[in-house]
């Protein structure tokens, strides 16, 4: 059983809380127990991250939603569950930004001194469509896509060529400041360099100082078998670079599979609707269908009926993220002429009288059963006349 407190008691919100209750009440957590305020206080700063954890959980909707229905368990160890802060930088990395500008702007960014992480660079996207038997297979293609590349004139300074960035002055090259708040003392981004801890008085004038230019970029790129509408394949390290040192952004690639004529996809299982003749649904027949691989024989069962399933054993989709292929099912069709010749025309006649002859006993019972059905209806007058007649 956890030993952890109810994350609403240890934010001091009702389970009803909204959104921005939850959030104003972990920023006055987060301010109260801050390292800066509490400098060597093992137990402030266990209070500090057991709030992020209350906090990270029942901000988010999903994990609130688990958290409720099954407590601590529901969030704990689970892929996407609760975080759990090893180290109170960890807390400053995940919920820098939490409370936007003003004095206390990026009190989690560089308080005490700390210094902010290295942030990765934009992700950035590019699509690519495939045929249904691109994607049945896996294809290898070449994209192109735009990012954001370090300037080559300046190597991405941003200053002029023959010149340097300028430490700041107004923050002395530490691209943070500490500001007055009350009795807070807090240390915020340096409103003139923005961070940097440097000025580019003479900007580059093939990036205009951004250290940066967007780029077209061009790759060849593996599409694994058995992809689908809308998944995405990641191309580690292809994004923007970082704007401060931090690893590159990725790319990710969006995927479109082309509608096929053949055949309709349904997850891992297609489907081709095959159109056969009465003759074959009656008396039964060995067809050519299309698979992905090329044409392959199957038996049509006599008196197979219009919308029979013949269900063919892993001739479907790969599954891209597990082993196994799905199955193809072919969907008979009977398909009805419009037109038929004279000698076609006398045969189905000949068929038609035969049958009239004929009645099977199914067809037989059915017509009885109509039969009765009217007469019933038509006795039924005739039975209340009778009855009156009687008794006047």
């Amino acid at each position: 059983m956890s030993n952890k407190r109810d994350y609403y008691e240890v934010l001091s919100v009702s389970r009803s809380a909204s959104g921005e209750e939850i959030s104003v009440s972990y920023r006055k957590l987060a301010l109260e127990y801050h390292p800066d305020r509490n400098p060597d206080d093992e137990e402030a700063i266990a209070k500090f991250k057991e709030a992020a954890e209350a906090y990270e959980v029942l901000s988010d909707a999903n994990k609130r939603a688990r958290y409720d229905r099954h407590g601590h368990a529901g969030v704990d160890g689970a892929q996407g569950g609760g975080a759990h802060f090893t180290d109170v930088n960890d807390v400053f990395e995940a919920f820098g930004d939490i409370f936007g500008g003003g004095a206390f702007g990026d009190i989690f960014g560089g308080g005490g001194g700390r210094r902010r992480r290295a942030r990765r660079g934009a992700d950035v996207r590019c699509d690519v469509t495939l045929t249904l038997a691109e994607a049945a297979r896996g294809a290898t293609k070449d994209l192109s896509f735009h990012r954001r590349e370090t300037c080559e004139t300046c190597a991405g300074s941003g200053a002029r060529k023959g010149t340097q960035p300028e430490k700041c002055d107004y923050c002395g090259g530490q691209g943070q400041v500490l500001q007055s708040a009350g009795m807070f003392r807090v240390q915020t981004t340096c409103p003139a360099c923005h961070g940097a801890g440097s000025i580019v008085k003479s900007p580059c004038g093939d990036c205009n100082g951004q250290g940066v230019m967007r780029q077209k970029a061009q790759r060849t790129i593996e599409i694994p078998a058995g992809v689908d509408n809308d998944m995405k394949v990641r191309i580690s390290g292809e994004g923007e670079p970082s704007p401060d040192g931090g690893p590159p952004g990725d790319c990710y690639c969006f995927v479109t599979v082309e509608e096929d004529p053949l055949f309709e996809r349904e997850g891992q299982h297609l489907i081709c609707r095959v159109p056969i003749t009465y003759s074959q649904a009656v008396l039964g027949a060995t067809i050519d269908v299309p698979t992905l691989d090329g044409t392959e024989a199957v038996e049509i069962k006599p008196g197979s009926p219009s919308g029979e399933v013949i269900r063919m054993k892993k001739r479907g989709m790969p599954d891209p993220r597990h082993h196994g292929v799905g199955d193809l099912l072919i969907v008979l069709d009977i398909e009805v002429p419009k037109n038929v010749s004279k000698p076609q025309e006398e045969l189905l006649r000949k068929l038609a009288e035969e049958e009239h002859s004929n009645v099977t006993p199914e067809r037989k019972g059915f017509f009885e059963r109509v039969k009765e059905y009217f007469v019933a209806e038509d006795e039924e007058p005739a039975k209340a006349t009778s009855k009156k007649s009687s008794t006047g």
